[in-house]
């Protein structure tokens, strides 16, 4: 890859691309758009946050391959938390990553549709949804039975879990309906279950990512906030971005 600027590497086969070639974006959630790992932060307030911190680690650095089982042992363990805690984590502990809101305001100007793909909980997609004025989402739902989180998902009429198959599906269903090809749709992501849905876009963007996940990327921004895929993307940069890379 290329070091376009410090913290942010391209790919030549990014190079001479503009936003508005593309159609679609779809974010990952945890540590993408916003800047915690919920399950985490979740754990933190049932007391094993130490216990679901090493299984989401691992998860994320592709080291467990069952992503649905790495998630079922983590939500098990939030069994007995009460309902309050999930408000608790969005409105006190949750924050977007910087750039958010103006990548997705440029996205939106550009024509793009906006979409959240994530293995997270609907108690926060849906409110980041409303919240960033997203298109779409595809994420779990927690148990809550009395008050109190029961450590079980509940299926939905698409599945029981999204993982990265379930993202890559739900980007690709997305395309279908727009009646656009995958190369016309962006993924971002940060862990090793983003790579199916990144690999079947046209353009994969890692954003402070595991190694395994920038390994495989198109544009990788280490450093700063998600809007850095402007300076790649937007207009005004191509001729800069063709002459890091020697293009005449």
């Amino acid at each position: 890859m290329l070091d376009f600027a410090p913290g942010l590497q391209v790919r030549g086969t990014a190079l001479h691309q503009r936003l508005s070639d593309y159609r679609l974006i779809a974010f990952d959630m945890d540590s993408t758009l916003i800047a915690i790992e919920t399950v985490d932060e979740l754990a933190d307030l049932a007391g094993c946050r130490a216990a679901v911190e090493a299984i989401t680690e691992a998860a994320m650095r592709g080291e467990i391959s069952d992503y649905k089982e790495s998630l079922r042992q983590r939500v098990a363990l939030l069994a007995g938390l009460p309902e309050a805690a999930l408000a608790e984590v969005y409105e006190r502990r949750l924050r977007l990553n910087p750039g958010v809101q103006a990548l997705i305001g440029a996205c939106k100007a550009a024509g793009l549709r906006c979409i959240l793909v994530t293995g997270g909980f609907t108690c926060f997609t849906d409110r980041l949804q409303a919240r960033l004025g997203l298109d779409d989402v595809r994420a779990n739902v927690l148990e809550v039975v009395g008050g109190r989180v029961t450590g079980r998902l509940l299926p939905q009429p698409w599945g029981d879990i999204v993982d990265g198959e379930e993202k890559k599906r739900k980007l690709l269903a997305v395309c279908a309906e727009m009646g656009i090809a995958p190369a016309q749709a962006i993924a971002m992501g940060d862990g090793a279950n983003d790579l199916p849905m990144m690999g079947a876009a046209g353009l994969a963007v890692a954003y402070r990512a595991k190694p395994v996940v920038r390994a495989q990327a198109d544009v990788a921004i280490n450093e700063g906030g998600l809007d850095r895929l402007l300076e790649v993307l937007d207009p005004a940069s191509v001729a800069s971005v063709a002459s890091v890379a020697g293009v005449p």
